[in-house]
């Protein structure tokens, strides 16, 4: 896919400052769903300590991922992989067992492989040594919360906000940028966004593909690709200006650290390649499969281990002036919002799942106050508070797909 030519020199990071959010931009919600902060001091103590309790939840997400891997890796083991419903034949044939030898034998010498030194720096910060069993001790342990926290979330009846208690994961995939450009190909065709018309655009809390419960691949570096999605979705609808920024938010150390790198990198004008592997099981949905092969500019796939030899592979590359082009900043959409900002797009797909109602009116107060008038936000959970103007159905496979809903100011 050709994209047009920014200047690099014109590139710079835009100016962004995440204040938290005043008590009077909140004070009727509050009053309404939680009276006990209906105070200006109580709110700002609140806030802060709220914004460390969210982020503190990255850690168990952490953990959830380091239980991913343990199931689904392969760059650490010849063992097969375990899918959750047959976690109790793994055991009885000693498969688990087996896999989780191997994965502290890699973390004791990750080498280069960046997934391992995460685990090692997550049973670190536990004062756990991976030559001990202690080490195995705890990752199995973290194995048996991850499937009792499964059990109880299949029985909650509210699934938009049933990760609300859960660790803040950083996994993604392609599928919700899929949903995405739907939910904007749909609002160009009903005059939602005008052609020209996204100026500045910001996605939250767009996720590192690390080892998702999904696919659960590591044979390649982590990655992130939602706002390269979101500028290739600009692009191709007609969206885009001369100067589009696109401002990615996150709590996350590692993923803004993972975007500040990739822009040091284009700044010497390398690419940005992500790796696209494809199971051919997943059935997809044509327009799914179109949407895959049309990502990014062809680039060489990293071939997949003999464990992973079925997988259908392709890679896409995104220039560097695209890179250049996203923005990663520090912000908590639940207690904080960038003042300086009035963004015309803002999306956040798998994201508002992760709280609760009172949270999540909260975030929806912080999205609209930095979208312009006529601004949209785009996420795929339903949300209280928020103007609705349409939807967009979705469906990835015949049997799963997602909704996008279209809010307004």
């Amino acid at each position: 896919m050709k994209y047009r030519h920014i200047p690099v020199a014109l590139l710079t990071l835009s100016a962004t400052a995440a204040d938290y959010t005043h008590y009077s931009s909140v004070q009727r919600i509050l009053e309404s769903d939680a009276p006990q902060l209906a105070d200006e001091s109580k709110w700002n103590v609140w806030a802060r300590e709220h914004d460390r309790t969210i982020r503190a939840r990255l850690e168990q997400g952490g953990l959830d991922s380091m239980v991913n891997l343990l199931l689904f890796g392969t760059s650490f083991t010849k063992q097969p992989r375990i899918r959750i419903e047959n976690i109790a034949k793994a055991t009885q044939s000693g498969i688990l067992r087996a896999r989780t030898l191997d994965l502290l034998q890699g973390i004791r010498s990750p080498g280069r492989n960046e997934r391992l030194g995460f685990v090692r720096g997550l049973l670190s910060s536990k004062s756990l040594d991976p030559d001990t069993p202690d080490a195995g001790v705890f990752i199995l342990q973290n194995l048996e919360r991850v499937l009792r926290e499964l059990r109880e979330f299949g029985r909650r009846p509210d699934r938009f906000t049933v990760f609300h208690d859960r660790g803040v994961s950083l996994d993604t995939s392609i599928l919700p940028s899929f949903g995405i450009e739907a939910a904007l190909r749909d609002l160009k065709e009903r005059g939602g966004l005008a052609p020209g018309g996204v100026r500045r655009a910001a996605v939250i809390g767009p996720g590192l593909d690390f080892t998702d419960w999904d696919s659960g691949y590591d044979f390649y570096p982590p990655q992130t690709l939602q706002p390269f999605a979101l500028y290739q979705s600009l692009s191709r609808l007609g969206f885009l200006t001369s100067t589009t920024t696109i401002t990615v938010f996150d709590i996350s150390p590692r993923v803004l650290d993972h975007l500040k790198r990739a822009r040091a990198r284009a700044r010497t004008g390398e690419d940005y390649v992500v790796q696209l592997p494809r199971d051919p099981a997943s059935n997809w949905l044509p327009e799914v499969m179109e949407y895959w092969q049309g990502f990014g500019s062809p680039a060489t796939p990293i071939k997949p281990p003999a464990l992973l030899s079925a997988l259908e592979t392709r890679a896409a590359r995104f220039q560097p002036e695209v890179v250049l082009t996203c923005d990663p900043a520090d912000l908590n959409i639940v207690v904080q919002r960038d003042t300086t900002a009035q963004f015309d797009l803002i999306v956040g797909t798998n994201v508002l799942v992760y709280y609760e109602a009172l949270e999540q009116a909260l975030a929806v107060a912080n999205i609209a106050s930095m979208l312009k008038p006529g601004g949209v936000f785009l996420s795929n959970t339903e949300v209280p508070g928020g103007r609705r103007l349409g939807w967009t159905a979705v469906r990835y496979t015949p049997d799963a797909g997602d909704r996008v809903v279209w809010y307004g100011k």
